[in-house]
């Protein structure tokens, strides 16, 4: 360890790789609302935060596990058709109380695609956010809506019923839900969003 008068540690969540103070400066010195997304394994949190002196004030949060609660989902939380259903249902929020811009404030960028599917729900609630077109890979909308799970379920089924079983286990027995029917799903609970927000 670095010993002597001008060393100085290292601020703890800095030191822990959950904040990077100098990029976090500049998000507030713009005073925007600040699109915040978070991914753990199993959730995902979307707010917009106002950063204000005495410290940041959460405006609108949605939580993945609403989704299954409040609005039907019945797949898995964590994955990327339950990220950006928990995006969209932010931003129909953010609309509904006159919050129509903000800046996107990652962090650091862990569980990249459901990141970005989040933010893309953001994006489709209304919500004007500055970002660019490269910023989403390609055939994103079919990661989105649940389609690639569906096919991989179904390649899994005709080549391998056993991998299936092994593969899709928590949505067979845990769950008692059809993976091949993962885009019905997404559509329904869009639709509840929509129709209860």
């Amino acid at each position: 360890m670095a010993k002597g008068p001008r060393y100085r540690r290292p601020l703890r969540r800095r030191n822990e790789g959950k904040t990077n103070y100098h990029r976090r400066l500049k998000l507030i010195k713009s005073r925007s609302l600040r699109a915040v997304i978070r991914a753990s394994n199993n959730n995902i949190i979307v707010q917009l935060i106002e950063s204000k002196t005495g410290g940041d004030k959460i405006l609108i949060s949605a939580f993945s596990k609403e989704l299954s609660i409040n609005f039907g989902w019945k797949a898995n939380t964590g994955n990327i058709p339950a990220a950006y259903l928990t995006g969209y249902l932010a931003g129909l929020r953010a609309k509904k109380l006159n919050f129509t811009e903000a800046i996107l404030d990652l962090g650091i960028f862990y569980h990249h695609n459901r990141v970005l599917a989040a933010f893309k729900g953001l994006l489709d609630a209304g919500i004007n956010i500055p970002y660019r077109e490269e910023f989403f890979p390609e055939n994103f909308e079919e990661r989105i809506n649940g389609s690639h799970i569906e096919n991989y379920a179904k390649y899994l089924k005709t080549e391998d019923p056993d991998i299936y079983q092994q593969r899709f286990s928590g949505y067979l027995k845990k769950q008692k839900i059809d993976p091949l029917k993962m885009g019905q799903y997404f559509s329904t609970t869009l639709k509840t969003i929509e129709n209860n927000v």
